[in-house]
């Protein structure tokens, strides 16, 4: 089923990655593409925002924190700096982080090949009530 005609599924369901399209969303930069592979848009889920990202050399998300939303980056393959607050960690394959509300996180492809991580948020969107 394509990215376009794929309705809102309220049920579970199985897909296959390569039929979700690379976006590059707002803040990100330089090829940081994701593909959001549990989304509302996709599923109709309020609570839980699940995507696979693909950062190329140089490529970026800006500093940024969230109000509400928690999130887990878990690196797949490549390497970058994740910036924390003030902190910066070096993250590499099988690295993971647990970033709370209110931290001041961004993350930089470093490293000389694509930075591929999974990102888990909830819920889906940063505020109290749910758009």
């Amino acid at each position: 089923m394509s990215e376009s005609n794929h309705k809102i599924n309220k049920t579970a369901f199985t897909r296959h990655i390569a039929e979700v399209l690379w976006q590059e969303f707002p803040g990100h930069h330089g090829g940081a593409l994701s593909k959001a592979l549990v989304s509302e848009e996709n599923s109709g889920s309020k609570r839980i925002d699940y995507r696979i990202s693909s950062y190329e050399p140089m490529a970026f998300v800006e500093e940024h924190v969230h109000q509400v939303q928690e999130q887990i980056y878990h690196v797949l393959k490549g390497e970058g700096i994740l910036t924390l607050n003030d902190e910066k960690k070096l993250m590499r394959e099988h690295d993971y982080v647990y970033i709370p509300p209110g931290v001041r996180h961004s993350f930089s492809n470093t490293g000389l090949d694509p930075l591929v991580f999974l990102v888990v948020t909830t819920p889906a969107h940063d505020s109290e009530t749910p758009v």
